[in-house]
């Protein structure tokens, strides 16, 4: 009997075909050169290939361009978007793979997706059949060991995974497709230029941000005081705190100003604490603390895991488990990483005391446990990929070693009735600390004070200050608050928030902003469509989800539930689509408005020319025709500041894997005198004209003509790479469809 083990990438199909063939395995060239494997055993051949992501994706089943849209089907991805032209060859080795196979083993990552991306596949080559003939490996680290052992003891097909899984995408497609198309809509109309998006967790997602940003913009700061003694150069704090009232913090000076010199040391308090290691990463731990330590942003941190998961240097990434269980083979892990100089010492000191009991976290995960190294030595690590890795295995050498000890100190003087206290400490005993290098105990050593001693204060403050407001979020920080609230899964929580800085709904490299676009998308949603952005729509959702997988509720009952649940908002929407289009135009406009022409005073807004190029004009046209040219393909935000030469507005210029740089709107401004060229700065943009056509500056203006009632425009057919192979489809992707 043939066997064909179905692989979610070509890295894990190499690793896999080299475990189970033992060198043996034959790489073969499939449907356009694309690699499989062939392992002879003396059951039959065993194909290992790969699939490359989702080889099917969601679509409509018809070619309306109107909403709602509730009607659609599984369908292979490389018939539904010219993104995923590339996997039809996958699918094609995979489906000649199939006819000289009896059997089918889903390797995929053990997680939703994997489950669905395998199981979706392994029906569509086995004519819909996921029993009697199908399998599942399940393994958390792609190492020959676990690979064999997995293969060994594969399971049914997780079908209950797969449905929960399967509802998801169904959910998503269905809430970001139909909400996209309302709101760009309502504001264009039946065109889909400039289409905005919206979706079932980007919603509730922008609905934090805006909240907290309200909350900094409402906040009216309050004065407090802080009373400050100098004693033996430590800084001693009134044990009053903030002082609200003034004459209270004004009177508590004037008694301690008196009698500065008759300062008497009333305790000294000494103790030992025991400070425990921090738990192993979870994948929310990770990308906070990989953004606090090492300033990687989270979908960078999450893509570099995956690499080290797939190279077999960690396990599995994506879990939320704090856990690492005996069956792992902890001490052979730690007598492993001895043998890598970098932490020889440190796993040797563990081998040593035999310490192979780790400290563990609260949070669980049924699929994997807690992230950790495998033992296997790198040696293809760039240095970011080595930073990442280095605090993965310093964070989980840290779980098996001894407390840090600190000594904590705290003294307590006595200044004209008026009580003082300082606090210090010191590492005792360095412990984890020696091992995870990440953390940081700030160590502030006291001078010996007595009890009952005369001290003499060398100065006294007063120090005014004001009330802050909350703090804006980081993309790290963001990701926990989604995750305590059940918002978005682990794999998914990073990349809603990139889309929300596509969207230009957020901004902001280290501290998340939302801008003035986002908050009035948001303001418009919660005024007149409010189920659109609150998240208890989402959070019962996703308990039902949870519920599909646990075996309590079917595919069909929260499927039907989340179309009632959308009908629902799409009704509220629609009840006030009038009042919605008219403040997202306003919101659009504000977003585009750079600044002020300095011709006529006009706002100078971002347009796009008839070939799709952007650039920036006066709103005042055709009475003022002042245009400048913009860098494409790049991110253009306005920065509230004016060049004091030329006049016209500073920009912030954000390009994809390049550094933002800010300039003025005027190329021939003094200001850019020593560059080499206007074009070689910002990657030789394209040049608006100097002067734009009427028709063209009409044409941008002009609101499309809406569709007569019942008929829908037709949808075009992606390009297609191989004509003779591809099939009629009735929907093309709108890239809003797949956002959460």
């Amino acid at each position: 009997m043939n066997t064909l083990i179905i692989a979610e990438k070509p890295s894990v199909a190499n690793r896999l075909a080299s475990a189970l063939g033992g060198g043996a395995e034959k790489r073969k060239q499939g449907e356009d050169n694309i690699s499989y494997y062939e392992i002879d055993t003396k059951e039959g051949k065993i194909f290992v290939a790969a699939a490359v992501g989702h080889l099917f994706t969601i679509k409509q089943t018809g070619s309306e361009r109107g909403y709602p849209v509730l009607n659609i089907e599984w369908a292979p991805s490389y018939s539904v978007g010219k993104k995923s032209a590339h996997t039809e060859a996958y699918l094609d080795t995979l489906k000649e793979l199939a006819k000289q196979s009896q059997k089918f083993i889903n390797a995929c990552d053990f997680d939703l997706e994997g489950t669905v991306i395998g199981t979706n596949i392994i029906k569509y080559l086995n004519k819909g059949k996921t029993d009697g003939n199908s399998a599942r490996m399940k393994f958390s680290t792609t190492t020959t060991e676990d690979l064999l052992d997995s293969y060994k003891n594969q399971t049914k097909l997780d079908l209950n995974n797969f449905y929960a899984g399967e509802t998801r995408h169904m959910l998503d497609w269905l809430w970001g497709i139909n909400l996209s198309r309302a709101l760009t809509y309502a504001v264009h109309g039946q065109s889909l230029k400039n289409a905005l998006s919206i979706g079932r967790v980007q919603g509730p997602s922008l609905a934090i941000l805006v909240k907290r940003e309200k909350e900094i913009l409402k906040f009216v700061p309050k004065p407090f005081w802080r009373l400050f003694a100098m004693i033996e150069s430590v800084q001693f704090e009134n044990t009053r705190g903030d002082i609200f009232d003034k004459k209270a913090a004004e009177a508590a000076f004037e008694h301690t100003k008196v009698q500065k010199n008759g300062a008497t040391v009333e305790s000294v308090e000494t103790k030992e604490q025991a400070v425990s290691p921090y738990p192993p990463f979870d994948l929310t731990a990770l990308q906070i603390e990989a953004s606090r330590a090492i300033h990687l942003d989270p979908s960078i941190t999450l893509a570099i895991a995956q690499s080290l998961y797939e190279k077999a240097y960690i396990s599995y990434p994506r879990t939320s488990s704090q856990k690492l269980p005996p069956g792992l083979g902890l001490p052979k892990i730690i007598q492993a990483l001895a043998k890598n100089p970098t932490y020889s010492t440190l796993a040797g000191k563990l081998v040593h005391e035999k310490r192979f009991k780790p400290l563990e976290g609260a949070k669980t995960d049924a699929a994997h446990p807690a992230i950790f190294p495998t033992g296997i030595m790198p040696n293809d690590l760039n240095a970011t990929e080595s930073r990442l890795y280095d605090m993965i295995v310093r964070r989980f050498l840290a779980v098996f070693a001894e407390n840090a000890i600190v000594a904590r100190a705290k003294v307590v003087v006595v200044i004209g009735g008026e009580k003082y206290a300082a606090a210090g400490s010191s590492i005792l005993k360095r412990g984890w600390l020696e091992y995870y290098t990440f953390a940081k105990i700030d160590e502030k050593m006291l001078p010996e004070f007595k009890q009952g001693k005369n001290v003499k204060v060398a100065d006294i403050e007063l120090k005014p200050l004001q009330t802050q407001p909350p703090k804006r979020f980081t993309k790290a920080g963001l990701i926990s608050e989604l995750e305590k609230r059940n918002l978005g899964t682990k794999a998914t929580r990073a990349s809603i928030i990139d889309t929300l800085f596509r969207r230009r709904y957020l901004e902001g490299a280290t501290n998340i902003t939302a801008t003035k676009f986002g908050i009035s998308v948001y303001d418009t949603l919660e005024t007149n469509a409010k189920m659109i952005v609150d998240e208890t729509t989402t959070e019962k959702l996703e308990e039902d989800m949870d519920k599909i997988s646990k075996g309590e509720k079917t595919e069909e009952e929260v499927i039907a539930e989340g179309k009632e649940m959308l009908l629902e908002a799409l009704k509220e929407f629609d009840k006030n689509k009038e009042q919605i289009a008219t403040a997202m135009k306003m919101g659009l406009h504000q977003s585009n408005v750079l600044g002020k022409c300095p011709k006529d005073g006009g706002d100078l807004v971002i347009r796009r020319s008839r070939f799709g190029k952007q650039f920036v004009a006066c709103a005042n046209y055709p009475k003022c025709t002042n245009t400048y040219s913009l860098p494409q393909n790049a991110l253009i935000l306005p920065t509230g500041n004016t060049c004091e030469h030329c006049k016209t507005p500073f920009i912030k210029v954000i390009r994809k894997g390049k550094r933002p740089f800010e300039m003025d709107l005027d190329p021939s401004c003094v200001t850019k005198k020593d560059w080499p060229s206007y074009e070689k700065q910002v990657d030789k943009i394209e040049k608006a004209p100097e002067k734009v056509e009427k028709a063209e500056f009409e044409e941008q203006r002009k609101e499309p003509k809406p569709k007569k009632a019942g008929k829908m425009a037709t949808v075009k057919k992606p390009v297609k790479k191989r004509a003779k192979k591809q099939k009629k489809t009735g929907e093309s992707s709108e890239k809003e469809g797949n956002d959460d």
